[in-house]
């Protein structure tokens, strides 16, 4: 960890920068998610109305432009990851039965799953037809073997749901295929787009391998230290789930036995009956500590890849990023 944690004002200073780009991806964003289907536009509106930070599709235009890139193909890049992100999240709301995502209710809550459905595959589709207008074969097969990546991620995931064995190695794998090989694509195409050296192409995916682990290990604990009203989704919904987070894994391996017992019963089970309870046998066990360091050596091990790119703001936010991915509460 940085020795001085990241200030609201470093992270509104990297969205500045990359402000003027993400302005057009928005506007390109509503443009494309328009359909003649009145139910796709009323998802659609509300996907959009209900925010989010953006970061995967930021992300990209900020690799692009520490890559020097001075076009504008990265607005339709930056435009199909966060369509692809977006239809994860709508098949994985129906998937997970969540009722709430940041703050607002899923659209599965408001429309029923096969809507929801049937909406993320309209998106994923479009995201495909943005990639055919590219033109690029390098891009088409990066982005369609995220996507398939992705998919596979999902189909892992699910596998463990129940499952109280589940290692840190097969975490590890679910998290980098269903998070982590996204944030991966966005970087390194950025890299593409700028025409850098293979070996700066490949430094850009590791920093977003990098983190998307830490994003997602910081998220999985966020899951047990915020609240709902700042994380934007109720506590306790992994465990509710019966999803073995690193969290878990790590308190199953230091907790007392008859704490082990009631982490299992809660894994294979489902439920938050017993959730306070849960959480102090997680906090006791010292994992929450041993999860926010992983994901630590993960954000450090981003910013080190970036040492490899020529020094420039974009460059310089991209390394805050790494920061905020650890330290953010939502």
């Amino acid at each position: 960890m940085p020795a001085e944690a990241i200030r609201p004002a470093d992270f509104a200073a990297v969205r500045a920068l990359a402000a003027d780009d993400m302005q057009r991806v928005d506007a390109l964003i509503r443009h494309r998610l328009s359909s003649d289907v009145v139910l796709i536009n009323q998802i659609a509106d509300h996907i959009i109305a209900s925010g989010g930070k953006r970061l995967r599709p930021m992300l990209h235009v900020l690799a692009a432009r520490a890559a020097g890139y001075q076009g504008e193909e990265h607005d339709k890049l930056a435009a199909i990851i966060e369509f692809i992100h977006t239809s994860t999240l709508l098949h994985d709301d129906v998937v997970d039965e969540s009722d709430l995502r940041r703050g607002r209710k899923t659209a599965n809550a408001l429309w029923g799953n096969a809507a929801s459905v049937l909406v993320g595959d309209f998106l994923y589709s479009r995201s495909f037809q943005l990639m055919v207008e590219l033109d690029d074969m390098r891009i088409m097969r990066i982005l369609a073997d995220t996507t398939n990546t992705i998919a596979e991620g999902e189909v892992l995931q699910l596998l463990n749901i129940g499952n109280a064995d589940v290692s840190e190695t097969a975490y590890l794998a679910v998290i980098e295929r269903k998070t982590a090989v996204l944030f991966a694509a966005a970087t390194e195409l950025g890299g593409v787009l700028g025409g850098l050296p293979e070996d700066q192409i490949a430094a850009l995916r590791r920093y977003g391998m990098e983190l998307g682990y830490a994003f997602q290990i910081a998220d999985d604990l966020l899951d047990y230290v915020s609240d709902a009203d700042t994380l934007g989704k109720n506590i306790g919904d992994d465990l509710a789930e019966g999803k073995p987070t690193l969290p878990l894994i790590y308190a199953l391996q230091s907790a007392t036995p008859e704490q082990v017992q009631s982490l299992r019963h809660a894994i294979e089970h489902g439920g938050l009956d017993s959730l306070d309870r849960i959480i102090a046998s997680i906090r006791d066990s010292g994992a929450l500590e041993r999860t926010r360091d992983r994901a630590v050596m993960h954000a450090d091990a981003a910013r080190e890849a970036l040492t490899n790119l020529p020094p420039s703001a974009y460059r310089d936010a991209l390394a805050t990023l790494a920061d905020y991915s650890v330290q953010r509460t939502f």
